[in-house]
């Protein structure tokens, strides 16, 4: 692959989507691609966005070549930009699936795109079924799907779904690479001065955008479980994050389970130069999710080497192997505390960290390039 448009979240958007298409378009210029990047106009309307920006604050990258021109709303941009990608003839159209939504819009530039008989569309999908269901999800989901040369997956159970559409492209696994735009980690005193906080307590940390099938109220009836048995003195629960849906819930349960002194809440979208102080705070990361298929949570977590409690769901179990970097518990409320108390008190983090160091080097994006560069071979033969 000798020349590849990227098309899918980037600058000036913000996110872990847009952070991982910037790393591949890197990887892939660092191995001697010419490499562009074609972003939204147009990501979700205002009215469609459930949080308070699309936008990043920070500064535009200088080591990429980013062009917006997509607007998922406008189907005579769909055909524009098509024809456009068509012309520049890119050996591949390398996208991020995560939506329906996007599917009329992605699906209509992949086949225009195709038509010039040379452009292959691959994608790396992160969900073929959405977390969050609506009547149109199948329909534009087949409709993106069939306009697809070529997919990578990240969890088993993702390949499964494409199977389960009738998926016959050419479809390979590589896990969710590690985030390496975050920077090291501190010292937790660093840390802790950063986000105001006591570096003689033990934090857990609950991270990332809020949403019902992460499961946050799993932990906030767990922490109350714990504290009602004395098992949470001398540690506190940080939750980073901007809720996506129902705030008011989360900050009645927090007040009927008598958690507001052992919460402490950050509700706002952390930007990536903040990421690092939470994870050097924290003793371990808790997902409880109710649903996943793989998580960029999870990715976080073992680039800052902290260890983790996740639920059984989804692709969460491979990447999180019990009892070698963390626990893997079921969603019952007793479950996910009996898995804290057992971190706390049987003296595996050290092991955990341990582990960590050698299970991340299966998270590389030369990884993932690999088997990028494989899939597109796979396409070129068929």
């Amino acid at each position: 692959m000798k020349k590849i448009t990227v098309l899918g979240p980037a600058y000036p958007y913000r996110g872990g989507l847009a952070s991982i298409m910037e790393i591949l378009a890197r990887t892939f210029t660092e191995r001697g691609a010419e490499v562009d990047i074609k972003t939204f106009t147009v990501q979700y309307p205002e009215f469609l966005f459930p949080g308070k920006s699309q936008y990043s604050d920070s500064q535009p990258p200088r080591d990429l070549n980013i062009t917006r021109c997509v607007n998922t709303v406008n189907p005579f941009n769909w055909i524009r930009v098509g024809r456009m990608i068509a012309r520049e003839r890119p050996d591949v159209v390398l996208m991020k699936y995560w939506t329906p939504f996007m599917g009329p819009c992605f699906g209509t530039i992949a086949r225009i795109a195709r038509r010039n008989r040379h452009t292959k569309v691959l994608v790396q999908i992160d969900n073929v079924v959405p977390h969050e269901h609506h009547f149109t999800d199948t329909l534009f989901t087949r409709y993106f799907l069939r306009s697809v040369d070529g997919f990578v997956y990240m969890s088993r159970q993702v390949g499964e779904e494409l199977t389960q559409f009738g998926n016959r492209r050419p479809a390979l696994f590589s896990p969710h690479p590690l985030f390496v735009n975050f920077g090291s980690k501190a010292p937790k005193e660093d840390a802790c001065r950063e986000l105001n906080l006591d570096p003689n307590v033990s934090y857990a940390l609950f991270f990332g955008i809020i949403r019902d099938y992460k499961g946050l109220d799993i932990l906030l009836d767990a922490w109350k479980y714990l504290k009602d048995r004395g098992q949470t003195a001398g540690r506190k629960l940080i939750i980073a994050g901007e809720f996506y849906y129902n705030k008011g819930k989360y900050l009645d349960q927090i007040k009927a389970n008598g958690l507001v002194d052992d919460i402490v809440l950050h509700d706002y979208f952390i930007k990536d130069d903040d990421v690092r102080y939470f994870f050097s705070a924290a003793d371990v990361l808790i997902q409880p999710y109710r649903s996943a298929t793989q998580s960029g949570v999870t990715q976080i977590a073992y680039h800052f080497e902290v260890p983790m409690i996740v639920t059984d769901v989804g692709g969460l179990a491979e990447i999180v192997p019990n009892d070698v970097v963390g626990y893997v518990t079921d969603t019952s409320v007793e479950n996910v505390a009996d898995a804290i108390v057992r971190f706390y008190e049987n003296g595996n983090a050290e092991r955990f960290v341990r582990n960590m160091k050698h299970e991340k080097e299966r998270f590389s994006w030369d990884a993932m390039a690999d088997r990028l560069t494989e899939l597109y071979q796979m396409t070129c033969k068929a």
